[in-house]
């Protein structure tokens, strides 16, 4: 028995594409990215649409000291922002990439690839082999 006879389930149609609207990649992204901003007056979103291949360009700034929180532990908060953003576009029948920056205090047109090695740490140095390759022996302690 259905007590609601008198409300009709709404049809949804999914895999209808209208050509003429895009997502708001820009809204979407801000409102995805603000919650990881401690200044979010700081972030700088551009995005460039390219309807004849259906591919969008977005590319983000925002303070360098909000990159751990943005990307999060092995990237995992970047990631998300991604496929929420990757999924909305491929609603819309596009492709999507994101650019980030890491500072909006410099132009990046100015710099180069030289001038970021002394943000980059240096990579890690191979561990030294003890003795013959054994590992040490735990005693028990008494008392």
């Amino acid at each position: 028995m259905s007590l609601n006879r008198s409300v009709q389930k709404p049809q949804l149609k999914i895999g209808t594409k209208s050509p003429t609207t895009s997502p708001d990649y820009v809204g979407l992204v801000r409102f995805l990215m603000q919650p990881f901003l401690d200044y979010p007056q700081s972030l700088s979103i551009d995005c460039e649409m390219s309807y004849t291949r259906n591919r969008a360009w977005i590319r983000i700034a925002f303070e360098s000291s909000d990159k751990g929180k943005v990307f999060g532990r092995g990237g995992r908060n970047i990631q998300a922002i991604r496929t929420v953003i990757a999924a909305s576009a491929q609603a819309a029948g596009h492709s999507v990439y994101l650019d980030i920056y890491g500072s909006t205090a410099g132009s990046r047109e100015d710099s180069s690839f030289d001038d970021d090695r002394e943000e980059r740490l240096p990579p890690p140095k191979p561990r030294e082999k003890r003795g013959n390759g054994h590992k040490p022996i735990a005693r028990t302690r008494s008392y």
